[in-house]
Order: C-alpha cells, then sequence, then structure tokens
C-alpha cells in the first residue's frame, strides 16, 4: 500500500527549533530532533470551524487560534482569504488558523460577538484575548499577532 508524504516545517513550542515533518496515514506522533518535545502538526490550510465543532477545534486547541470571522458575499473577507490561507501555513505549528462563516454558524458568531465582519479573533485556552476587525494587510495582522505567539 502507498503512503501519501506531504512535508511541513513545525516549530518546536519547547525549544523554538524549526523541524521538517514528514506527514504519513501511519499514526506516529512527530518529535523535535533537536529536545525530543512532542510536535503539534496542523493542516497545511486554515481549519473550518463550525457550530458544532468550535469547542473541539477552538475552545481546546493546545495552540492559539486566529480565527477568521467572513461570509462569502463579503467583498473584503474574499480579499483577505489568500492573506489567511498564507498564515495558515506559514505559521504553522505556532497558531492554529481556522475559519468561521458567521452565515453559516450563526450560534457562534453570536456567542463571540460578531458586529462586522471580517474579524479576526485571536482565542487562546477558550477565552478571545484580541481581536482585530477589517481587512488589514498581512504585515498588520503578523504585529497583531507577535505579542500572542510563545
Amino acid at each position: 500500500m502507498a503512503t501519501m508524504m506531504m512535508e511541513t516545517v513545525v516549530t518546536c513550542p519547547a525549544c523554538g527549533q524549526k523541524n521538517r515533518v514528514h506527514a504519513t496515514m501511519d499514526g506516529r506522533q512527530p518529535v523535535c530532533g533537536r529536545c525530543g518535545a512532542a510536535l503539534e502538526t496542523a493542516p497545511a490550510g486554515p481549519v473550518t470551524v463550525t457550530d458544532a465543532n468550535y469547542a473541539t477545534v477552538v475552545a481546546q486547541s493546545p495552540l492559539p487560534v486566529l480565527l477568521d470571522c467572513w461570509a462569502p458575499w463579503c467583498g473584503p473577507c474574499r480579499r483577505l482569504g489568500p492573506v489567511i490561507d498564507q498564515l495558515a501555513s506559514e505559521l504553522s505549528g505556532k497558531v492554529t488558523v481556522a475559519k468561521l462563516n458567521v452565515d453559516e454558524n450563526p450560534r457562534t458568531a453570536a456567542a463571540l460577538g460578531i458586529q462586522g465582519i471580517p474579524t479576526l479573533k485571536l482565542i487562546r485556552d477558550g477565552r478571545v484575548v484580541d481581536e482585530l476587525v477589517g481587512a488589514v494587510p498581512k504585515g498588520e495582522i503578523l504585529r497583531f499577532l507577535q505579542p500572542h505567539l510563545r
């Protein structure tokens, strides 16, 4: 049986070492090549958050979560989408990047107090610790995230 190979670079949360991780379907937990700590691997793109999976994906995440609250009819949201996709790839292992369609998931949008979109919420340990409203440039999002990264 052929094994599907994808490769990502994951930063160790314990020592900061960048590790090349080959994501195979064999279920083994990747570890840091320097210190041996378990590495959290994340999907290549943003995770889709729904009313049904919010508690599992966001509230229980071991990493901080950058949650993009958006809607398909929103022009600024669509312009921000490719930036969110880039950040998901670039920040893998440091932050979980997720997307919440506010039209399809009104309970979670209401619980988060979403009043305008696009809104980026930074969530750590199940609590919103910061937010950024509007379609902002990638550099501003990175500055927004910097104080919250380990």
